[in-house]
């Protein structure tokens, strides 16, 4: 069992560093770029079943790298609900809330982190119940939650993992120590950062 898990392309608020969490938002012409580079790289795969967040960044994404027509949309692969912090950066939050940490503190009129962890833990055990490899396109933050999850890491660990927009990471189970849950690739990707 295998997790192919995909971050949508840029969009002009990731590219700003504003939240966007319910605010639903399209690609950029480099999103549109990063999500067709994908394309090489999953279309090789052989995926038991492919799920996409609700979001249009990320069925765009998916469309772009050539799976929609077998997808399924899955609520719970929604971005972090950033409530009274949604369109605004860390650092315009942090002049406010001197010292505020997503990963600690969560969103006033948002989710909580346990709220975050136990979607995140929801979507691992239905994960679990599922043979082959499965293609999650989703979000940087609910993204990073799910992979701190899957190892076993409180949340508040997702703050030391960087994820870049259109990166592949690859969740698996090691078969050689007792089916331990690792992260056998992380943050890949087919385009570089813009220069």
């Amino acid at each position: 069992m295998q997790v192919c898990l995909i971050r949508h392309g840029e969009t002009a608020w990731s590219l700003t560093g504003k939240h966007t969490g319910t605010t639903d938002i399209g690609l950029t012409v480099r999103g549109e770029e990063e999500a067709r580079s994908l394309a090489p790289r999953v279309l090789g795969m052989a995926f038991s079943q492919v799920l996409v967040s609700p979001r249009l960044r990320a069925q765009q994404t998916c469309a772009l790298a050539g799976l929609i027509a077998t997808s399924v949309i899955e609520a719970d692969l929604a971005e972090w609900n950033y409530g009274d912090y949604e369109g605004r950066r860390s650092a315009d939050i942090r002049r406010d809330n001197p010292g505020w940490s997503i990963w600690q503190h969560g969103c006033p009129g948002g989710e909580s982190p346990a709220e975050v962890s136990a979607r995140a833990d929801r979507v691992i055990a239905n994960l679990c119940q599922r043979q082959g490899t499965v293609a999650l396109f989703s979000h940087g933050h609910f993204s990073t939650a799910l992979a701190v999850r899957w190892i076993g890491l409180a949340l508040v660990e997702g703050q030391h993992f960087a994820l870049h927009t259109a990166s592949i990471s690859l969740l698996s189970l090691d078969p050689r120590h007792d089916n331990r849950r690792i992260i056998e690739l992380w943050n890949e990707r087919a385009l570089g950062k813009a220069g």
